[in-house]
């Protein structure tokens, strides 16, 4: 998973968007499962994805095998008839390796683009996403045209595949696990905002809520949780907290900044700066502790049992949190081993 902060500067976004590439490749001769790419809007964090379909169409057209997903969409912000076929097109361009993780979008100042849809952008997502699982079946949906008139539509092109992977993204809210499992699409998360044994109960109560809700179209017999994780498998536990180490902290409280300055942000915007030092140290302890795949290659097996042993079905490794692209390539050559060995 890719979600920089990274610092604007000549060239320097348009040289992201090559490592980008570059690590996608890497990922793809590899054998890895996806590639995800967020939506992000006027922010540090994650500032080079404002547009998932247009990053996801050149990494569709860069790669041969990895899945090509949004991680996330805020579904708020476009018309459901333009994500269809915005996604149909990358699915087409891919062979059939799209994916795409909707979120509610929580961050006031994204809502620029679509001012009138911020207080009610949970109820929208929700409703919508039944939607746009028939626009991508080939079901005409009705929509008022430019004459004011009701006219019945099918987007173009088709779809490669019969099915659009869905995940709903979570922030934390427990509504968010109960909509996924209702819903039946699966759940994208952050690994290291939940307490081991309170993402173990989460992912209890989806699996069982998925499984008693009805049949719907598009959706898989069994949803698939995924993870977030902060990730770099070092040459030893030293050499991977010594380079991971202060840019996640930085990382992290660019993180912070971000919540603060949300218009709804719970508070924050009063904090001084060494109270936003004092939050990254706390987060990054935290994350190092649980939640991260940070370390040598047997601390980071042990993150990746203990996600599994709680339910989780993949782990979305953020890598991109500062480091350089040499090392996040290295670490990822390391990840590839410990991935082949786990699977064994």
């Amino acid at each position: 998973m890719f979600f920089g902060a990274d610092d604007a500067g000549d060239g320097a976004h348009a040289a992201k968007y090559a490592e980008i590439l570059r690590i996608a490749r890497v990922a793809d001769s590899l054998g890895f499962a996806a590639v995800w790419t967020p939506e992000r809007h006027f922010q540090q964090v994650g500032q080079v994805f404002p547009n998932p379909p247009v990053l996801s169409a050149a990494l569709a057209a860069a790669t041969e095998r990895i899945a090509v997903r949004a991680g996330s969409l805020v579904l708020p912000l476009h018309h459901p008839l333009r994500v269809a076929e915005d996604w149909a097109l990358i699915d087409n361009l891919s062979r059939g390796r799209v994916g795409v993780s909707i979120a509610t979008g929580w961050h006031s100042t994204d809502f620029v683009l679509a001012p009138e849809r911020y207080r009610d952008r949970r109820e929208r997502t929700l409703e919508e996403i039944p939607l746009l699982r028939r626009l991508w079946a080939g079901e005409p949906a009705e929509f008022a045209d430019g004459a004011g008139r009701t006219v019945a539509v099918v987007p173009q092109p088709r779809p490669y595949s019969e099915r659009l992977p869905l995940w709903l993204t979570t922030s934390g809210s427990t509504g968010t696990w109960h909509a996924a499992g209702r819903l039946r699409t699966n759940i994208l998360g952050a690994a290291a905002g939940y307490p081991r044994q309170e993402l173990a109960e989460r992912i209890g109560r989806y699996r069982q809520e998925y499984q008693d809700a009805p049949t719907q179209t598009g959706a898989a017999e069994r949803g698939t949780v995924t993870m977030i994780a902060h990730c770099y498998v070092g040459a030893d536990q030293d050499e991977a907290i010594a380079k991971a180490g202060d840019p996640l902290r930085r990382y992290l409280k660019s993180y912070v900044a971000q919540t603060s300055s949300n218009h709804d942000g719970g508070g924050t915007a009063e904090l001084t700066e060494r109270q936003r030092d004092r939050l990254a140290d706390f987060a990054l302890r935290r994350h190092l502790d649980w939640g991260s795949v940070i370390g040598s290659a047997e601390t980071c097996r042990r993150s990746l049992d203990g996600l599994r042993e709680v339910g989780c079905d993949e782990v979305a490794c953020l890598i991109d949190f500062g480091l350089g692209v040499e090392d996040i390539l290295a670490g990822l050559y390391r990840l590839d081993r410990l991935r082949k060995e786990l699977a064994a």
